[in-house]
């Protein structure tokens, strides 16, 4: 995903008699006005059910401002902070982790499927200490739901960058997610750490050894 050099555009679905719609509506139009959103296109998914069903639409409002989309109601500052961070590597570690705290892996793993930066941000995630254990779960689904669809080769650098953290619990992860390549290098890369001095790692490894 690229840094947005220029405001990000914004697209809302609402429906008739929606009581949350037009509050979101009238708080992204004046982000319009003051420039912070390029455009706003608005859907009325009532007139235009075959545009819900296309984008797999549910309930409303439902909106999306440049990379990210919303579910439900916003406040007037939600939509502001995601237009802020739309496009930036911080936003997309926000809404990454939004999605894996709420249950949403089918969208991050699409969303890794269609860019490979998304995956590469959850691997940096990974290697910090300070992610949720609950992200951190969901990162390791979003990892192996990627290995078992053959989309693993752009997360490689990453992980490999992971094996060498001062911290054992990260060299552990990236050792166990290493594992699941189905690179034949892996081996090369994984067995310097069977002389990890942390007990964990090493056994990690040594399974790992057993997958790569």
């Amino acid at each position: 995903m690229k840094a947005q050099t220029t405001p990000p555009d914004a697209t809302l679905y609402i429906a008739t008699g929606c009581a949350h719609c037009p509050a979101v509506l009238q708080a992204l139009s004046d982000l319009l006005k003051q420039g912070s959103i390029g455009r706003l296109e608005v859907v009325n998914i009532a007139v235009h059910p075959e545009i819900a069903q296309e984008h797999r639409i549910r309930s409303v409002p439902w909106t999306r401002i440049g990379p990210f989309t919303l579910h439900g109601n916003q406040t007037p500052a939600e939509l502001r902070r995601w237009v802020e961070r739309a496009g930036s590597g911080e936003g997309a570690a926000d809404y990454l982790a939004e999605l894996l705290e709420n249950q949403r892996l089918p969208e991050a793993v699409d969303l890794a499927l269609e860019d490979a930066s998304w995956s590469r941000t959850a691997v940096r995630m990974l290697g910090d200490l300070e992610t949720p254990m609950g992200v951190r779960i969901g990162i390791g689904a979003l990892l192996e739901d990627l290995a078992g669809k053959g989309h693993y080769k752009a997360v490689e650098p990453e992980l490999r960058a992971l094996l060498i953290s001062p911290d054992a619990p990260v060299r552990a992860d990236a050792a166990y997610y290493l594992g699941l390549s189905a690179n034949p290098e892996a081996r090369d890369w994984l067995e310097p750490l069977l002389q990890d001095p942390d007990d964990e790692v090493r056994e990690i490894v040594r399974e790992a050894l057993e997958e790569a």
